[in-house]
Order: structure tokens, then C-alpha cells, then sequence
């Protein structure tokens, strides 16, 4: 199994990217504009940029009239691809089998903007989310979050900024989240994770791969100027300095990925914070293995989701 990794700076320019999103668009790509019980709106970040996402809400007849739980989903990317195409399918699913309206939100990505700004717009539709619950047929204290590699890593940060404005959420569910400053590392050699060092020349996400999404979002030259904008474990979420509180986590990582160990680390640091939390490694998989339809750990990726989201919604499984 091989995706298709980004080549790299000299190979293909930001600006070819963009001109075809597809050309570097996972396996379940799917563009859902104006599919039946899906609606899609803007948000106003903090800095009074739009970001669009799109709401995908369960079929009445199946999980009743509403008003219905609510997950944000935040897609995978490298802080550098992706769009609401990109993991409709996954929402989709969610929504279906869960029983929950789904909100993926499409961040704004690097280089175009600043890293970090990801955040700030991910903040900002939890709390439209909320403000605007009652209009969209939602539950305002019943949220979860969730996302796929740098998805889950803003989804970590946001669990963070989340508590600390008193927001209650369910559950969040990063996958194959990144938690160091990975992106920024000169060499490999520089992480202190044996699985970065067992798969740097994996098929998916290796080194090369690594380093071409560092370069775009946080490039060299502008590193110290973009780190003195934010908070520090903004880069680093396992270095985030306030672990108490934080709500229940379902942290899923994939055996032959080199984000493996860093995900789980993070994942420790909430059991010794007292924070609920449950582990899966997904045996013999790769990182964003749920990507691709027709494997047996993709299909077991979504059941679990659907299980753990019904439970923390719905309190079964």
C-alpha cells in the first residue's frame, strides 16, 4: 500500500499544489458540495478571516429530529493540505452511525497563513458551535472534537484552550497526532521517539515528507518570528504546562508510524494527570492508514469511532 507522499519543494511548488488539489488528495477524497443533510457556513476567526466548514447532520427518520450531538472534525495535512473533501467520507460515517451532527472545518493553511492561526480558527467554531447551537439544531454540552494527524494535534491544543475558557466537551479523538516540534527539526536524530527512527523511510509520511511540510509551515527564515506570536506548546503540545482537567480522551496511533510513540507519550501524560483516557494502536498499519477504503483496520478505525462517540454521546455503544 502506498499513498501519494508530497515530493518535495524542488519537485512541485506550493502554487502547482494549489492549482490541483487532487494531485496530493488522500484515497477517500470525496467532494460532498450539496449532498443531501449537509450544510455549510463560515466562521469568523479571531482576526476577522472567514473559514468555511460544513455540517453534516444525521437522517431524521434514523436518529430522530434533533437537537443532535455535535463532533468537530479537523482534517489531516500536515498544516499544509486539505479541504472539506478531504475526510468527508470519514465524516459521513460519523454522522450515520453515531447519530451526531459532524462539523468538518476547514482551517486555514500554511504557507498562505501563519502557523498557529489553525488554532485560533478551530477555537472559533467550537464556540460558534455553541453560540449558534440552538439555529442549527445542536446540543451546546455535547461536543466532541476530533482529527487526523495535524487534525489531531489541533485538536490536542484545543481540548487545552477549551478548558481553559470552561467550554465542556466529551470526548476528543486525536489519531496519529503529531505532539512534538517535529515539524521544526533539523534532523531525525533530533527526537527522542524510536518510532520516528524505525519508519523515517516508511510509505507514508517518511523523513522527505516530514521535512517539505516543515518547510512550508514553519519555514527557517520565519521560525523565531512566528514562535514569539504564540504560546510555546503550541508547538509542542506534550509540553503544555497544565494537565489537570482536561476532558476524556480516546488516543489512537498506528504501529508502523513514526508518529507512534509521541502520540502515545501524550497520551500517558493525561493517565498521570488523572484524565480518562483509552489507547488503540492499529496493528501493521501505517500513519493515516484510515484513509484507505477496503482494509480491515480502516473499517475497524471507523467502528471504533462510531462506538466511542455513541458512548460519550449517547452513554452506549
Amino acid at each position: 500500500m502506498r499513498a501519494n507522499p508530497p515530493p518535495s519543494r524542488s519537485e512541485m511548488t506550493i502554487e502547482a499544489v494549489r492549482a490541483n488539489e487532487k494531485r496530493l488528495a488522500p484515497p477517500c477524497y470525496l467532494d460532498t458540495t450539496g449532498f443531501p443533510r449537509t450544510v455549510d457556513r463560515e466562521v469568523v476567526s479571531e482576526d476577522g478571516e472567514s473559514v468555511p466548514l460544513r455540517i453534516y447532520y444525521p437522517d431524521a427518520k434514523v436518529h430522530g429530529p434533533g437537537p443532535y450531538p455535535v463532533h468537530l472534525n479537523f482534517h489531516g495535512g500536515g498544516f499544509v493540505l486539505g479541504s472539506l473533501a478531504n475526510e468527508s467520507t470519514l465524516c459521513m460515517s460519523m454522522c450515520d452511525g453515531a447519530g451526531v451532527a459532524v462539523i468538518d472545518v476547514n482551517y486555514r493553511h500554511c504557507p498562505e497563513t501563519v502557523y498557529g492561526k489553525c488554532f485560533q480558527d478551530a477555537y472559533a467554531a467550537l464556540v460558534w458551535a455553541r453560540a449558534e447551537a440552538a439555529s442549527l439544531s445542536l446540543q451546546r454540552d455535547s461536543i466532541s472534537v476530533g482529527g487526523i494527524s495535524a487534525g489531531g494535534t489541533i485538536t490536542l491544543v484545543l481540548s487545552h484552550l477549551a478548558r481553559d475558557a470552561h467550554i465542556p466537551l466529551k470526548l476528543i479523538m486525536p489519531s496519529v497526532a503529531g505532539t512534538t516540534r517535529l515539524l521544526g527539526y533539523a534532523q531525525l536524530t533530533e527526537s527522542p521517539f524510536r518510532s520516528l527512527y524505525e519508519f523515517y523511510r516508511g510509505p507514508v509520511l517518511p523523513w522527505a515528507s516530514i521535512k517539505w511540510f516543515g518547510s512550508l509551515a514553519l519555514p527557517r527564515d520565519q521560525r523565531a518570528a512566528v514562535e514569539d506570536m504564540w504560546p510555546a506548546w503550541w508547538f509542542e503540545p506534550l509540553a503544555a504546562p497544565n494537565w489537570e482537567g482536561l476532558c476524556p480522551a480516546f488516543i489512537r496511533t498506528a504501529e508502523c508510524d513514526p508518529l507512534r510513540d509521541e502520540g502515545e507519550a501524550y497520551g500517558r501524560k493525561l493517565v498521570e494527570a488523572g484524565v480518562q483516557t483509552t489507547f488503540k494502536r492499529y496493528r501493521g498499519s501505517v500513519h493515516t492508514f484510515m484513509y484507505f477504503q477496503g482494509i480491515k483496520r480502516k473499517r475497524e478505525y471507523d467502528a471504533d469511532a462510531i462506538a466511542a462517540l455513541k458512548e460519550a454521546h449517547h452513554g452506549k455503544r
